[in-house]
């Protein structure tokens, strides 16, 4: 189609292989006007669930609202399409072929990707960590794009042990998995970091690369927790000593990140879910790290989300510090306080379930302030808008927030990530300050908080469901 159309020159990933942050890096190194990515993201793919494309518009981010607008004005108007005969294309043995006025070039995005990282991180440091006999990773690639990219970096060029990186072949439908990187879906990796023979460090990422989990021994970090600490320890990796711009999080996301902005005197932005929110901030310098609660964390490099990165951010800490996951996080935590934080999902209920909730505590806002509920009160509830700073678009109804006394927050949004049905997801966040009091387990220390929220919103009552189908 696009040799139909007279594109002047196609970059098609060898083998077919090109992960979401490796194709923002490539967009970006050869100034193309966009890149195209066939995706099932994080949910079960292959010829009987998830498939999605995905357009990243010039700056290597995901297409703004106003691009994304005219693609379906247009889509509306199409009514005929051309696709050029010119029969298959040999991806393994290709390099540069020219088709009518257009030339395909099959590059190796491995590689390139790879190079990329050697210019932010101290790969000699981190490979004297693996030499050293005692210290050792697994990577849960899932079936899913990472695996090419994690061979290569860790085992190839950075020396980890020959089959630390599990689920390392790309299949088409993930295996028949889910490729999210949660302990829920990623359950084989949570299970060998909690077991007595555990590696000394885990991680995991999904289907199309941009999203990580991060574990210690029988520890896991939040993704909140990830970015705050990357952000304080910014100025022991290479790629980041000129200092820190500012800092980023979606609204939903843990506010750790938020005190370590504050420490460091630097701003910190609060945006609407999705990565394209950031990519302003970081077009203008605005930002220098950026993060999502739903495992996706990311810098100043790309304008995408990058799994491999934030794993390989963590190496390097690990590699400079010489600590464990656990003290190196529970030190953040002495210093900074900790976020107790956590999402509950109710999966699978209809749109017309999930937008009752909504509704319902909509309704609700402006009588809340003041108003207790089992033993707190109830400081302001509002629904998110967001002002972008760099070209005053509004973008309105991003979830409905509740803060209570005691830094405690609740928000309420539907998620649009999945082909079925709707998702709610419901995010309970409570800081605590006191040491002696941090190594609570989360789902204690939330109980309270997420007892609140169930009965706010009548969430049982309007769902069906008793209680999440996932929390993470």
């Amino acid at each position: 189609m696009a040799a139909a159309n007279g594109v002047a020159k196609l970059y098609i990933g060898r083998d077919g292989i090109l992960s979401t942050p490796a194709a923002s890096h490539l967009i970006r190194k050869f100034s193309t006007d966009g890149g195209i990515i066939l995706s099932a993201s994080h949910n079960p793919g292959g010829p009987e669930a998830d498939f999605g494309i995905k357009f990243n518009s010039a700056n290597g981010g995901p297409a703004n609202t106003e691009l994304s607008d005219k693609f379906y004005a247009t889509a509306c108007k199409i009514s005929e399409y051309k696709i050029a005969d010119i029969g298959d294309i040999n991806l393994d043995t290709l390099r540069e072929e020219k088709i009518g006025d257009t030339v395909i070039e099959v590059i190796d995005s491995v590689s390139e990707y790879c190079s990329l990282m050697q210019k932010l991180f101290d790969f000699d440091r981190i490979h004297n960590l693996f030499d050293s006999g005692v210290f050792h990773i697994r990577f849960d690639a899932m079936n899913a794009v990472t695996g090419p990219y994690a061979k290569a970096i860790f085992e190839k060029t950075l020396g980890a042990t020959h089959g630390s990186v599990i689920r390392a072949q790309p299949l088409e439908d993930f295996g028949g998995g889910h490729p999210d990187p949660n302990p829920m879906y990623a359950s084989e990796l949570y299970a060998h970091m909690f077991a007595p023979d555990a590696s000394d460090f885990g991680a995991a990422s999904d289907g199309d690369g941009d999203r990580n989990m991060i574990m210690g021994q029988q520890f896991m970090v939040s993704p909140g927790d990830s970015l705050a600490i990357i952000a304080a320890n910014a100025s022991r990796i290479p790629g980041y000593r000129d200092g820190v711009t500012g800092v980023a999080r979606s609204m939903p996301t843990s506010r750790a990140v938020d005190r370590v902005a504050a420490y460091m005197g630097i701003e910190c932005f609060e945006t609407p879910t999705g990565w394209k929110y950031f990519s302003n901030l970081l077009d203008q310098r605005l930002i220098t790290f950026c993060g999502e609660e739903s495992f996706g964390t990311g810098s100043d490099h790309l304008r995408e989300k990058d799994g491999i990165w934030a794993v390989l951010f963590w190496l390097n800490i690990l590699a400079e510090r010489q600590q464990s996951v656990r003290d190196i996080v529970q030190q953040h935590w002495h210093g900074f306080g900790r976020h107790f934080y956590c999402r509950h999902d109710y999966e699978g209920i209809s749109l017309q379930q999930g937008e009752n909730v909504i509704a319902r505590l909509t309704e609700q806002l402006p009588q809340l302030s003041g108003k207790r509920i089992d033993g707190h009160e109830i400081i302001v509830g509002d629904d998110f808008s967001y002002l972008d700073p760099v070209d005053n678009s509004l973008s309105c109804n991003q979830g409905l927030r509740i803060i209570l006394d005691n830094e405690i927050r609740i928000i309420y949004r539907l998620s649009g990530t999945s082909t079925e049905n709707a998702t709610l997801r419901v995010y309970l966040e409570r800081f605590e300050p006191e040491p002696e009091k941090q190594m609570q387990d989360t789902q204690v220390a939330l109980a309270d908080v997420a007892k609140i929220s169930r009965t706010l919103a009548k969430v049982n009552e309007l769902t069906g469901l008793n209680e999440p189908t996932l929390i993470v």
